[in-house]
């Protein structure tokens, strides 16, 4: 048995090394395609001839590709297995970003079609890949490549204008494609060496599926399992869940695809300016996905009053924005915090109360796939509102509603990690 903290055997620590690298290269281009379009939609949308309902549905079809996609994404990967599907996840990704600048109106959206289903891909295999091979350091891993996919949210979000500034928005969007090359000659190198190392072995699309599958269930967590086989639909704790969940991810959605325009119109912030002050909300995401699971672990704090300080954080944006605009970084701080926060507080509700590893993985997919199928369709309807109102401040009250509802189920839902 391996010891904890130690690395398997049968891979070497050197090896390790240049995975986790690796793997990490893989992640930081696994939210930058998406938030790089924010600072420019509106270029985009003036060129390409699009209304702002229809620009801000191409920072809503990702995530409806997330919702849609991610069963037949774990097929895929079940049977090509992690390696070349990541490696073609990575070059999709690539070819999605190359289609959205240079097609025209249609390879816009069919570019973006294909970097949310290549993206969907890496949402699922990445995680599995650090099962498999760092089983030993799941949590720290895990950790790192959340904090690497915010980081490379606040990357594209910050440079993304002053590129375009220089070289126009089709170019600006483009130069990340850099990122994925990197990516996948990496991915590319780390696999060659393996596959040099383990030449003697028989080795298929099957075999790797197979400790996939087995890191997923080693990955989730692992409750007491229950004597009967739990209906998760029929809980009321899944639907309080979906609730908290399609809003926390809706206003993340909506505030990722507007914040820059609202930074410029409402405090008056230049193009570059707007686009940073967006990335501190990316930026503050991955502080606050470390600083919540130890504070929900102190004994006397209550779950409840944790996820009510997390909606006062995230609600402070649009309703500060409303009242006070010049106090933007202070409102993209706290609600950077809370949007982080709040994601890890929904999935260790379900962790906790889903009562065995395989109703945890049937809540989490119902949770994910109804939450982000509502959040798919925020950023058009944001712009659609803003585009009928002549201002923001309705669709700044629309992320406020979509809070509030988060918070009154959310706060319901974390009362059963008291009980738990």
């Amino acid at each position: 048995m391996t010891a904890p903290g130690s690395v398997p055997r049968h891979v070497p620590r050197a090896a390790q090394g240049a995975l986790l690298v690796a793997l990490l290269l893989v992640a930081l281009n696994l939210r930058g395609p998406i938030t790089a379009l924010a600072p420019v939609v509106d270029r985009l949308g003036a060129d390409l001839g699009l209304a702002p309902a229809s620009a801000g549905l191409l920072t809503g079809v990702p995530v409806l590709c997330f919702a849609a996609l991610t069963p037949l994404a774990a097929v895929a990967l079940a049977r090509a297995g992690t390696t070349r599907m990541l490696a073609a996840a990575l070059l999709a990704i690539l070819a999605g970003t190359l289609l959205r600048s240079f097609g025209g109106t249609t390879g816009a959206f069919v570019g973006t079609v294909v970097l949310g289903a290549a993206i969907t891909v890496g949402n699922v295999g990445v995680p599995l890949v650090i099962g498999r091979d760092f089983p030993t350091r799941v949590p720290r891993v895990m950790g790192l490549y959340s904090a690497v996919m915010n980081a490379g949210a606040a990357l594209t979000t910050l440079g993304t204008a002053p590129l375009a500034a220089l070289v126009g928005w089709r170019w600006a969007l483009v130069a990340w494609g850099a990122l994925t090359v990197v990516a996948l000659g990496a991915w590319a190198r780390v696999h060659a060496h393996h596959a040099g190392r383990t030449a003697t072995r028989s080795t298929s699309p099957a075999d790797e599926a197979v400790p996939d599958a087995r890191a997923a269930g080693a990955a989730a967590p692992t409750p007491a399992a229950p004597t009967a086989p739990v209906r998760v639909l029929r809980r009321r704790v899944t639907w309080l869940l979906v609730v908290a969940f399609a809003g926390q991810a809706s206003a993340y959605m909506g505030v990722t695809a507007w914040l820059p325009s609202v930074l410029r119109d409402e405090a008056g912030l230049g193009r570059a300016a707007a686009g940073a002050g967006a990335a501190v909300f990316q930026v503050l995401g991955v502080v606050g996905s470390l600083v919540v699971p130890p504070l929900l672990a102190r004994r006397g704090v209550s779950p409840r009053a944790v996820v009510l300080g997390i909606t006062v954080c995230w609600l402070s944006l649009p309703l500060g924005l409303l009242v006070a605009p010049a106090g933007w970084p202070l409102w993209s701080v706290l609600a950077g915090l809370a949007q982080a926060a709040n994601f890890v507080v929904v999935f260790t509700v379900v962790a906790t109360v889903a009562g065995s590893a395989a109703a945890a993985r049937r809540m989490s997919a119902t949770v994910q796939t109804l939450g982000y199928a509502v959040a798919a369709a925020t950023p058009s309807v944001l712009g659609a509102v803003h585009e009928a109102t002549g201002g923001w401040t309705a669709p700044l009250l629309v992320v406020a509603g979509l809070l509030t509802a988060m918070s009154v189920t959310h706060t319901t839902a974390a009362g059963a990690l008291r009980r738990a």
